[in-house]
């Protein structure tokens, strides 16, 4: 069964208003949070920065929305997102794209098994309403509830809505 972005995104790995001072310490923000629930060993979270570093900030997909991750070699044990809204929003050196105020991170253990949650989540990123009112969630509860309203549009379209007519 594919893993979608609800079954990765909740209130253990979402965390708004994080504080951070530049780029890698938003990523190590994001990767603390896989650490944290034992997703990913800490030396994942270096290479999600040394990727950054040696490739450039590729990973920065959408304005103000970067994409963290490394190799499933570098360290991940499950696959996992975590997602870290930033008080301050930070340069990756996008000109296109920059600065970010919302940071994902996310750890495959293979090439394939990650596909269908990187899918919904980029159709998520890309309803402009949605990324709007994520930025504005005041609790990881509503944030965890935007996504999982989302996410239901994404695999089920109105199957589970009722007309009131």
């Amino acid at each position: 069964m594919a893993v979608g972005l609800l079954d990765l995104l909740n209130e253990k790995t979402i965390r708004l208003d994080g504080e951070a001072a530049d780029w890698p310490e938003s990523i190590r923000l994001a990767g603390a949070l896989l650490v944290d629930i034992g997703a990913v060993f800490p030396s994942y979270v270096d290479a999600m920065v040394r990727v950054v570093k040696e490739l450039g900030p590729y990973m920065v997909v959408a304005p103000g929305i970067a994409l963290a991750h490394g190799r499933p070699e570098d360290g991940v044990k499950r696959m996992c997102m975590s997602l870290v809204r930033l008080a301050s929003p930070v340069e990756f050196g996008s000109e296109a794209n920059d600065p970010v105020d919302l940071v994902f991170a996310f750890g495959a253990v293979d090439k394939e098994a990650h596909l269908q949650a990187l899918k919904e989540l980029a159709t998520f990123l890309q309803k402009e309403e949605a990324v709007s009112a994520l930025r504005q969630c005041d609790s990881v509860e509503k944030a965890v509830q935007l996504i999982k309203e989302y996410s239901q549009e994404v695999q089920g379209g109105s199957q589970g809505r009722k007309s009131s007519g």
